[in-house]
């Protein structure tokens, strides 16, 4: 198996863990996982959800997100930041594409590399990390 392969099925194995990870949301409208890696080591988790002592509950009575539900990408980066750990240079896996506010700090966390398996309903988080220069994989998995 050649590196490039073998990257492959690393890809897919952690967007199953990201998956996995995005089924610990109490959101309905979406569940969204992620997982920062670094050299192989998961450094870092996340799912959107509520702030640490809010209720676990998403959206409002009209179905809509709540303004302040964090997304999993923003949890694994505010996370990773609590620890003693970096996530410059890392691949951030994520199983929906990131939004434009999402995009911003993972640009500013210093991630690489951004591996999703579904895209969000408006990629301009996409665009941005496209001019920053960062690795987007689109990998769809089962």
């Amino acid at each position: 198996m050649n590196s490039s392969s073998k990257q492959k099925e690393f890809d897919k194995r952690y967007l199953q863990m990201a998956r996995i990870w995005a089924q610990n949301s109490y959101c309905k409208r979406r569940q969204v996982g992620a997982i920062i890696v670094k050299a192989r080591m998961i450094i870092s988790d996340g799912y959107n959800g509520t702030p640490e002592g809010f209720e676990n509950i998403c959206e409002d009575e009209n179905n809509k997100t709540k303004p302040y539900v964090l997304h999993a990408e923003a949890n694994a980066i505010t996370k990773v930041a609590k620890s003693n750990n970096s996530s410059d240079g890392g691949t951030l896996y994520v199983t929906t594409s990131p939004c434009m506010e999402c995009s911003k700090l993972i640009i500013q966390a210093g991630i690489k590399r951004v591996v999703f398996s579904e895209l969000y309903n408006k990629e301009e988080g996409l665009r941005l990390l496209e001019k920053a220069k960062i690795e987007l994989v689109h990998l769809k998995i089962d």
